[in-house]
């Protein structure tokens, strides 16, 4: 597979669903940064970790990853649930 089709097999999210990775996209810009991650699965996880707890957040990007799926990546949420997914990513 070349690297267009491993861009938009990231873009697409695993098994042809909807990517959680949302790329350039300024409606987030407000939204607070919780964690800044490298890969995509860590975020994915740490995302899902949030959403399991009723807590909606998002993963951005300014870029595009690479073909592995790294980059810099923003967990984010809403400005005022910043302290609680704070908490919640604290917990051992």
């Amino acid at each position: 597979m070349g690297f267009r089709g491993r861009l938009a097999r990231l873009r697409r999210g695993h098994a042809g669903g909807r990517s959680d990775l949302v790329v350039g996209d300024p409606r987030f810009d407000d939204w607070a940064v919780v964690r800044d991650f490298e890969e995509l699965g860590a975020a994915r996880a740490w995302c899902q970790h949030l959403a399991d707890r009723g807590i909606e957040a998002v993963l951005t990007a300014d870029w595009p990853l690479d073909e592995f799926g790294r980059g810099d990546i923003a967990l984010r949420v809403e400005s005022e649930r910043w302290s609680e997914a704070d908490e919640l990513l604290s917990e051992p």
